[in-house]
């Protein structure tokens, strides 16, 4: 009897001893994660920060009705549209498409999501009139006619013309659906710095310039986040990011270069993983400046850049030179044969001396950090235009959108194709709802009215050829230049089981994101 009951008490020490080492184990079943990036958003409204430092913290705090499944190819560049907070659509003829919620969707504030939401999402006063507060929105939803509630679960879109990618659309930038009370309780004239989504994480901290904290959001449509809070922290340098991930500090770092995918690799217990991206690094020139105000002077300027060289030089034979402002992507109106992106450097120099360039200094600015390779590609442009003789000038700057006056001439910017057709690349990016003619950087008239036949035809040989003048267009006006598509290019633990995409968001979804957790 005393036998047994020894071994009951010496069976349940051992339980006790079992379950003390288990449930800390268990308390660390989603741990926290950590990623080291260059910068990040001033704000976190979804329509206003389209960029890559603001997508790739918003991508998983919002959602759009339709979702376009980036996995579906193995590449992480697939197009297939899936139901997201819309559990199905249909075309009701080729202007109308409606629209069916998901029901009892939560917002982070407990709210659940209506049609009222949507349709306010898309609203003119805020996304899609003229003088909408996101300034790019109508660059995206200028098309719509209007979006009305059928009933609270059913939400109709209808287009001024027939419109053959509405639902590439809203599987897109600037669609991620905000709360409606929410928005408007806190915009103070302008528009809320953190509105409210019904991604898999919301905002905990936000410290500016330093760092941003996503909380796990548990009652999230898509299922339980993996992990138990997100921090994007704000690391500069390069090296020091890639120091963090070796010690442990970082379980992801952004912008890595491709000279140093080699040293991450050959440790055991981190990776490099990489991406062509859907994405161009880009040059922008002030047409209105008096240096560059002959299109000559511009077109000997893009002429003089070797871009193939600095695709080897500073990229390792990886990124991509597209031909022209278009992309395989396009499908049909691709056209393959297209010359595009032309190096000459003779045909340069005739173009100056023509022009009657007499060596004014022409300044270039970028930011150091902000695109990978900025500066060393901006350095080599300087010696190829050197080469031709233009007298070019860096300038490494805080913010190249607050340069004014004489200085403001050249500065660098990047494209992301935003859905797959000539709308959500070329005519998106460079038309009126854009940088270079929202900044009077560039305005052009033939090509604006090409863009809204663009926008307004559904007949495929005529988007075709409209398209294509609109490259004509744009090249011999020449408001700028495209580099290259980078190779983005992600440091990661091993154990972070995580794939990136072609685009710059970071999908923190459960899908797409499985964590162990670090061991003391």
């Amino acid at each position: 009897m005393i036998s047994l009951l020894r071994a009951s008490r010496t069976a349940m020490a051992v339980c006790a001893i079992a379950a003390a080492s288990v449930l800390p184990a268990m308390a660390q079943s989603r741990p926290d994660l950590t990623v080291a990036v260059a910068d990040i958003p001033p704000t976190l409204e979804p329509a206003q920060e389209l960029s890559n430092v603001g997508t790739r913290v918003t991508y998983s705090m919002f959602d759009t009705l339709i979702r376009r499944d980036f996995l579906s190819s193995p590449k992480g560049d697939g197009s297939k549209l899936v139901p997201s907070l819309a559990e199905s659509w249909k075309r009701i003829d080729g202007r109308t498409l409606e629209v069916k919620l998901r029901p009892n969707v939560k917002f982070h504030n407990g709210e659940i999501m209506t049609a009222d939401d949507v349709v306010f999402t898309f609203s003119p006063e805020r996304l899609s009139g003229k003088n909408a507060v996101m300034k790019q929105g109508p660059g995206f939803f200028g098309g719509l006619e209007k979006v009305e509630a059928i009933d609270a679960a059913t939400v109709r879109f209808v287009t001024k013309s027939v419109d053959p990618i509405l639902e590439q659309r809203l599987a897109s930038w600037a669609s991620w659906i905000v709360n409606k009370k929410d928005w408007m309780a806190n915009a103070n004239g302008k528009f809320p710095k953190f509105p409210v989504g019904t991604g898999p994480f919301k905002l905990s901290e936000y410290k500016p310039n330093e760092s941003i904290k996503l909380a796990a959001f548990d009652d999230y449509f898509g299922g339980k986040p993996t992990v138990q809070s997100v921090i994007f922290r704000v690391v500069p340098e390069q090296a020091t990011r890639i120091a963090g991930l070796v010690s442990g500090e970082f379980d992801i770092i952004a912008n890595v270069s491709p000279d140093q995918i080699q040293q991450i690799n050959s440790y055991p217990d981190i990776e490099a993983r990489s991406v062509v991206l859907a994405n161009a690094h880009v040059l922008v020139y002030n047409t209105e400046n008096p240096v560059i105000k002959d299109k000559r002077v511009r077109q000997a300027m893009n002429l003089a850049i070797d871009r193939n060289l600095l695709v080897e030089a500073l990229w390792n034979g990886q990124a991509v030179v597209p031909k022209s402002h278009q992309f395989p992507e396009f499908g049909a109106l691709y056209d393959d044969k297209r010359a595009g992106l032309v190096y000459n450097p003779e045909k340069a120099r005739q173009l100056l001396k023509e022009a009657g360039y007499k060596g004014e200094e022409i300044h270039y600015a970028t930011r150091a950090n902000y695109y990978l390779n900025a500066v060393p590609a901006a350095q080599a442009i300087m010696e190829m235009w050197k080469a031709v003789g233009i007298n070019g000038k860096l300038d490494i700057v805080e913010n190249t959108d607050t340069i004014t006056g004489d200085l403001k001439m050249v500065r660098n910017w990047s494209n992301s194709i935003r859905y797959p057709d000539p709308a959500g690349g070329l005519w998106n990016l460079w038309g009126p709802y854009n940088g270079p003619q929202q900044n009077k950087e560039w305005t052009p008239v033939e090509f604006n009215k090409l863009g809204e036949e663009l926008d307004q035809s559904s007949d495929l040989a005529k988007r075709r050829d409209v398209f294509q003048k609109m490259l004509d267009a744009w090249e011999d006006d020449a408001p700028g230049t495209i580099l290259y598509q980078p190779l983005e290019t992600y440091g990661a633990r091993k154990a972070v089981n995580w794939k990136p995409y072609n685009f710059y968001y970071m999908d923190l979804r459960p899908y797409n994101l499985t964590v162990e957790a670090k061991r003391s």
